[in-house]
Formats: structure tokens, sequence, C-alpha cells
């Protein structure tokens, strides 16, 4: 394996699962940031870099919230970077909002809504698509935070974001921008975070049609593991080849000697 200045982890599925730290995640982190930057980037959006980051910390890892990309910290720059502060609603959780709030943007009743945001909802509620959609008929932009379909935990696969964005489809509004992976806009922030270029960067995810193929899109060699959602089986299916395949990030970190 060529030598990496930086590493772009994945969380949910490649540190842990749930809320327990994955076998040997610990030390496999901690081996890394030995070797060079280390970023993680999330399409989880319930919670803020920071709270990520605490949640981490509780959990043993060594990381700081200015280590930490979540969708929700990219649909909030961009936002910001694009249109400027804006008038937003959300349907999603405490940590886009946060996020939103800290970028400058107005949180507003839908109806007074440039745009909705949308990203995962462990509440979503019939109350709370009629308050989208009156929004969206009102002339809102829609923007998401990801589609992932699920995420993992130890009991099983649970619905993700995707399910919340297809609610809204639905109703006949697809979004106009889905901000985190696998779009390059996610990796460009998380490698400008580690201030490292592309090439010199290790993208380590379990998803290929999101964590992979994203990271390829800008040029990153990529370790899928499979400690969580894809299976060697899924690649030929998917057509979407990772650099290396590890079981696990102990199995990656181990690689690296």
């Amino acid at each position: 394996m060529r030598e990496k200045r930086a590493f772009i982890l994945d969380v949910d599925g490649v540190l842990v699962r749930g809320h327990q730290p994955l076998p040997g995640a610990l030390s496999a982190l901690e081996k890394l940031k030995t070797r060079g930057r280390v970023v993680l980037l999330t399409n989880n959006s319930t919670r803020s870099r920071a709270a990520t980051a605490q949640r981490l910390q509780e959990l043993g890892f060594n990381v700081s919230p200015e280590e930490v990309v979540t969708s929700a910290y990219v649909a909030a720059r961009y936002l910001a970077e694009k249109f400027g502060p804006s008038r937003v609603w959300v349907l999603g959780e405490e940590g886009l909002r946060q996020e939103l709030s800290l970028a400058g943007h107005t949180l507003v009743p839908p109806e007074e809504a440039r745009w909705i945001v949308v990203g995962m909802d462990r509440e979503l509620s019939y109350q709370k698509l009629c308050l989208a959609l009156r929004g969206l008929l009102g002339g809102a932009r829609l923007l998401a935070t990801n589609r992932d379909a699920t995420f993992p935990t130890p009991e099983g696969l649970l619905p993700g974001a995707g399910a919340c964005v297809g609610a809204l489809e639905g109703m006949g509004f697809p979004p106009e921008q889905v901000v985190g992976k696998p779009n390059p806009i996610a990796f460009q922030i998380a490698l400008e975070v580690a201030g490292i270029p592309p090439e010199e960067a290790l993208m380590v995810g379990d998803r290929l049609e999101t964590d992979i193929l994203g990271a390829q899109r800008v040029g990153m060699e990529t370790c899928l593991v499979l400690s969580g959602v894809s299976r060697c089986e899924d690649v030929q299916r998917l057509g979407i080849t990772p650099t290396w395949v590890v079981p696990d990030l102990p199995a990656l970190a181990s690689r690296l000697g």
C-alpha cells in the first residue's frame, strides 16, 4: 500500500455499530493517527460535529470536533457558500438544526423558508410531512443531507435518511441537491479539513455505493471494510471496485504496518 498522509474514515460500520465500538477499532484508529491525519466523514446528520465527537469520546475514541465532517455540516456549508445565509426549515434532528444555525442560517416556519433541508428523522410523522409540504408548495427549494437507505446497528439494519427523502419524493418533490456521500462535495470538504490532496488520502468505508464510489469520483484510493453494510459479493453486483478490501479497521492498520 502506497504511503498516505491522510485517512478519511466513515463512522458507522467502521468505528462503531450502534452504541458500541467495533472490536479493535479504538487501537486501530490510534495507529492510523501515527501515520497521518484522520478525518471522520459521516452521512449521519442527526448529530453536530461537536456532538459526534463527544459521542465517540464517550466510547473511548480520541476524536475532536475539528476532525469530524457530518452531512449536516456539509449541507450547512453548501448553502452558505452557494447561496449565503438562508431561511431554512428542517425535517431532521437537532444536529442538523445546530449546524445550520452555526453556519449563519435562520430557522423559520416552513411557509417562510427559502429551503427545506431534510436529513434522517427518527421521529418522522405525518404532521411533519404536512409541514414540509406546506413549505415546498410555497416555493421552498429542497436540499437533502444524504440518501442512505439504512444504517447498521447491533440489532440489524434500520431505516436511514433515504426513507425521509423518499417520503418527500413520494409527494412529488425530489431534492435539488443531495450533498452527502457519494456527492464529491462531501469528500472535497473532508479533504479540505485534512489539508491533503485526494491522491495522498485513503477513504475507508463500509458502503460501496457511498463511501467507495464517492471517493473514487474525486481521485482517492479506497478501502472497503466488511464490518458494516457491503459484502464481497456486492463488488461485482454493483460494479464498484475498491482499491483494497479488508475484514475491518484493525486489519487495515495491521496491513499498513
